[in-house]
């Protein structure tokens, strides 16, 4: 992924209203990212701890979501499977975002969801720069290619329902 400015992400989001987007948090690290390794940049909101955010190119243009989650509820000892890179988290580590769905589809309310890692490292995991703390990543026998591709095309499913 190529680095992104603050106003880059700030005009890249399909779901939420231009003051909605002039007033979200933005990561002050953006120039400390591996970019090289991201397929999204996706962050929580340090100020609202059930909003996280995400932006991709989609197409040739970037696009951004919106999303809220709720913290996990589950037993201790429960593991979830991320829907996007396949990382299995304990407890918290994996929730369902859930997007407003873009244009007036989405100002009547309408949502969709995915289950994603709550730290929206789905890249790291997937190229092994990350390791869960006490979750784990399948041996798998597609490439390394063939992963990112996966994770890639799980994404774009995603975001196609948010634009739809």
């Amino acid at each position: 992924m190529k680095p992104l400015s603050e106003q880059d992400i700030r005009t890249s989001f399909v779901n939420c209203s231009k003051g909605e987007a002039k007033r979200l948090a933005v990561p002050r690290d953006l120039d400390d990212r591996p970019w090289d390794d991201l397929d999204f940049l996706g962050w929580r909101d340090p100020g609202a701890p059930d909003r996280s955010y995400l932006v991709t190119e989609r197409e040739g243009r970037l696009v951004g979501v919106a999303m809220r989650f709720q913290a996990a509820q589950r037993g201790f000892l429960h593991r979830s499977m991320c829907s996007l890179c396949l990382t299995t988290h304990p407890r918290g580590g994996v929730a369902l975002m859930t997007a407003r769905k873009a244009g007036a589809a989405g100002r009547e309310g309408n949502s969709v969801g995915v289950y994603m890692c709550t730290d929206l490292a789905c890249s790291l995991y997937v190229r092994g720069k990350k390791t869960p703390e006490t979750g784990a990543r399948f041996e798998e026998s597609l490439t390394l290619e063939e992963q990112i591709e996966r994770t890639a095309g799980h994404l774009a499913a995603f975001l196609a329902k948010v634009s739809a």
